[in-house]
């Protein structure tokens, strides 16, 4: 157990600090990679997809049907479900648009001009996004979590795949800061930083509600994180990679991303 604890707290720990990687990169490119994002996103969102309607829901549906009966189970399942999609999107509704980190951002778009000409505008856009990252990773962290601690392989392959989004998340925060202040070392901190919400999120799971984790807490919590990882592929990921304009790309991605995601259950079965 002890194992399996410290393994999940790690994973969200990787998964949370793949902002500061993003931040990193920002500052040694002058345009963006669109194709490798494109493909990236993509193939993070069919990870996430596949675990979630594959692996993680009917896993929380066991549990649920097990502790509750049937007819109940079945129902407490969908209802937690569509309860984790309900989660994210209230927050995403929470976030002002143009602090929306999963509003599409270029290096290009965010570099016209001299690095460290005060841009109060620019500056802010930055600090919201952080904010706003910090916010919508929260829930991340706890499904990251969760789902290492119930089976380590799932938790990486959801790691890896948070892990990904993660990157562009952190070039949205630390341009606008760094090309307004011409400060690095401040751009990558405030993007470092802005990620530690997951594993704030994974403590505060394990604080809150490990006291209670029974069969039923167990499936209901699963059901939510299959939802919440739906709900950000379909509402963030999905968008996101096609907008950076590599359509086909995208849905190569999705597809790789099922079938790296199928083959790893295969052979862990």
């Amino acid at each position: 157990m002890m194992e399996n604890l410290l393994l999940a707290f790690g994973l969200t720990l990787f998964a949370g600090l793949a902002t500061g990687i993003g931040s990193v990169l920002a500052f040694f490119t002058s345009t963006t990679n669109t194709r490798f994002l494109s493909l990236a996103l993509g193939f993070s969102a069919g990870v996430m997809i596949y675990v979630s309607m594959i692996e993680i829901f009917f896993k929380a549906q066991e549990s649920l049907v097990h502790a509750l009966g049937n007819e109940q189970g079945h129902w407490v399942t969908v209802a937690a479900f569509f309860g984790g999609m309900v989660v994210i999107a209230l927050i995403d509704k929470w976030i002002p648009k143009a602090g929306n980190p999963h509003e599409v951002k270029k290096v290009e778009d965010m570099t016209k001009g001299n690095a460290g000409v005060k841009d109060p505008d620019l500056l802010k856009m930055g600090t919201f996004t952080a904010l706003a990252i910090a916010i919508h990773n929260f829930p991340e962290g706890i499904a990251t979590f969760t789902a290492a601690l119930n089976d380590p392989t799932l938790g990486i392959a959801i790691a890896a795949a948070i892990a990904i989004h993660n990157i562009p998340e952190g070039i949205a925060v630390s341009v606008p800061v760094y090309f307004a202040t011409g400060d690095k070392k401040k751009a990558f901190k405030l993007s470092f930083l802005s990620g530690l919400s997951e594993p704030v999120g994974a403590i505060l799971a394990y604080l809150l509600l490990m006291p209670f984790l029974n069969e039923t807490m167990f499936g209901i919590l699963f059901a939510g994180v299959a939802g919440i990882m739906v709900f950000i592929s379909l509402d963030e990921l999905l968008p996101a990679s096609r907008r950076y304009g590599e359509a086909h790309l995208s849905i190569y991605g999705v597809v790789a991303g099922m079938a790296v995601m199928a083959l790893s259950l295969l052979l862990f079965i």
